[in-house]
């Protein structure tokens, strides 16, 4: 008699929520993408398919800093990165300041597809895209709707990604932002930095939301990783101690993580972070605090 293994979905819209703004369109559609995912896993679809498809999703929204919610850098660019992993090969691919693509995310899954290499950057990456034929923004100052509010902040961010553990039991990461606020041409976070913002391997799936600049000083998803082969960590536990680490470099965000078992840990040490869980029960959960 075969066996299907439990599956389990994590979603994050991102650290660092304001007191005085309401997030119900956020969460509505976290939970809507959060069962929409659920279904995917119960009918059989990878761990790389549904992450993919509920970041391309969160991308094409507009209500979070990553796809068509991204701002304008400091030189008036809008410049985005994506990562996407596969946990069982740990193939991966990335894209750092690409301009002019809708799907920064799929821009990343081709890369890992299609190239032999992790990571693509800027021109090349572009480039990259339209050998793919991948969907252009045809213009930038129509199509991004900059989904961030500014705040007081040195390091003002947001992001989106995705973590899943499907029915063959492969996990799968991925992630995407338009990067911090006001950030200076050519700033790249940690998002498509694979092991700082995005990670999965046969143990864990992590991305990770917050102060970039702090997670790739603390390789912080490869570390949640780290400290459950190594230290014997609970998953929680091993998300606490990687966001700690961040922490203690004056650093704040929050991280989304699920383990072969199908434990679900969504962390965070900022004001909140918009997230989503289906649990191997297939409870589903939406929520900012």
């Amino acid at each position: 008699m075969s066996m299907t293994h439990p599956t389990a979905l994590v979603l994050h819209g991102g650290a660092g929520v304001l007191a005085d703004k309401g997030y119900e369109a956020e969460i509505t559609h976290l939970r809507t993408l959060a069962e929409r995912g659920k279904a995917m896993l119960s009918g059989g679809a990878s761990a790389l398919d549904v992450v993919e498809a509920m970041v391309r999703d969160m991308e094409a929204s507009g209500l979070y800093v990553a796809g068509r919610g991204t701002s304008p850098n400091s030189a008036g660019r809008y410049e985005l990165d994506a990562s996407i992993m596969e946990g069982s090969t740990r193939k991966a691919g990335a894209v750092s300041a690409l301009e002019g693509f809708i799907s920064p995310v799929g821009a990343a899954r081709a890369v890992m597809e299609k190239t032999p290499h992790v990571l693509l950057a800027g021109a090349g990456a572009a480039a990259f895209a339209r050998e793919q034929g991948l969907e252009r923004v045809e213009d930038p100052d129509a199509y991004y709707t900059p989904a961030a509010v500014a705040d007081d902040r040195e390091i003002a961010t947001g992001t989106v990604g995705a973590v899943a553990l499907d029915s063959e039991g492969r996990l799968a990461a991925a992630t995407s932002t338009g990067g911090t606020l006001r950030k200076r041409w050519g700033r790249v976070g940690d998002t498509p930095i694979i092991g700082s913002g995005t990670w999965a391997d046969e143990r864990v799936a992590v991305s990770c939301t917050g102060q970039g600049e702090m997670f790739m000083r603390a390789n912080a998803a490869a570390d949640v990783s780290a400290r459950v082969k190594y230290a014997g960590a609970r998953l929680d536990d091993a998300v606490r101690g990687a966001l700690d680490d961040v922490g203690r470099l004056g650093g704040d965000g929050g991280i989304i993580a699920i383990d072969a078992a199908g434990n679900v840990s969504a962390l965070y040490n900022s004001m909140g972070m918009k997230r989503a869980l289906v649990h191997p029960d297939g409870r589903v959960e939406a929520m900012v605090k």
